[in-house]
């Protein structure tokens, strides 16, 4: 990857895109007070160097899918092939290394629960090296997805309001959305890439570019599809990523996972199955502060029982995408 320095104007572009990441560059280099020709350079630059991606994601939880985060517990020689292995699977969305190279963590989305299943006892790569597997169904999201990341706001309120097109759905809706199987190709093409034109839309999916307009209003109208920015926090200058498994009071965990979203160094907090009920992503500057974070938010959420911290020490993919 190219080494790029991110400057302001950098920073409002990729705030601006996890907005609306299909924002014409006029409308965004209106709210940025400069020109459209700039706003296109500065996206092509970042995106050929593989700096800046701009997806677009199913909401799983509002399509009524199954989402799993999944520990595998390895030998260390075990870990990069068997995260490797994992991350060319479609049916992941994320991997990362943990705690020294002997846990993997990953993220699934399957349609059904038998989909799940085959996952993990057919399909899952087969080591002797793996001393575990433990999932975690999500079962309500606090913050990630369609909400993004704080860590990316540089725009002021104005500015967002004068970009974003319509309220963002709140992260897995009570009413699931059907997504017609027609859909498909659609969402396939923007997962690779959010920004791709309709009429490229419309060779892909075999429609016309008026069906490719409306079908996208639909899912981007009824939260069944939201765009997301896939930056690596460590250019943002945030270098201590870690992933928290806690276990927090039943009757408190409403209030302590919204209170999560609250903090802007969460990247993304749910509600899980297992042993620890509340998983959340934190990116902090450095150990220090990742420190401070522990001991000073998440130390005064008394309903907090038990906290496992687990620091990454690789992402191999990340929205979808497998990293070089």
């Amino acid at each position: 990857m190219e080494s790029v320095a991110l400057d302001p104007l950098d920073r409002a572009l990729a705030h601006a895109l996890q907005i609306d990441g299909r924002a014409p560059f006029s409308r965004i280099g209106e709210v940025l007070g400069v020109s459209e020709n700039t706003i296109a350079r500065r996206y092509r630059r970042l995106r050929s160097a593989g700096i800046l991606r701009v997806v677009g994601v199913v909401d799983g939880l509002r399509l009524d899918h199954v989402s799993w985060a999944i520990r595998v517990r390895c030998a260390p020689d075990a870990s990069l092939p068997l995260a490797t292995a994992l991350a060319r699977r479609p049916d992941t969305a994320w991997v990362s290394l943990l705690s020294g190279a002997t846990e993997i963590a990953c993220g699934t989305l399957t349609r059904t629960a038998a989909e799940h299943d085959a996952l993990l006892l057919e399909k899952l790569p087969r080591t002797r090296q793996v001393t575990s597997v433990s999932a975690h169904r999500t079962l309500h999201m606090f913050t990630g997805g369609p909400t993004g990341w704080a860590g990316l706001r540089v725009l002021s309120d104005e500015q967002i309001e004068h970009l974003r097109r319509t309220p963002v759905p709140p992260p897995g809706g009570d009413v699931p959305i059907v997504v017609d199987e027609e859909d498909h190709a659609l969402v396939e093409a923007l997962s690779k890439d959010a920004r791709l034109p309709c009429a490229d839309l419309a060779a892909v999916t075999g429609w016309s570019e008026s069906t490719v307009r409306r079908r996208l209003a639909h899912l981007w109208q009824s939260g069944a599809l939201y765009s997301d920015v896939d930056i690596s926090p460590g250019l943002l200058g945030y270098q201590a990523e870690a992933f928290l498994w806690m276990s927090v009071k039943p009757s408190k965990l409403a209030a302590v996972g919204e209170a999560l979203a609250d903090h802007p160094e969460v990247t993304v907090a749910a509600a899980t199955t297992g042993p620890a009920n509340l998983f959340a992503g934190v990116a902090c500057r450095d150990s220090r502060d990742l420190y401070r974070y522990l001991t000073d938010r998440i130390g005064k959420l008394k309903a907090v029982r038990h906290i496992e911290t687990a620091p990454l020490i690789r992402t191999v993919k990340r929205a979808g995408a497998v990293l070089r």
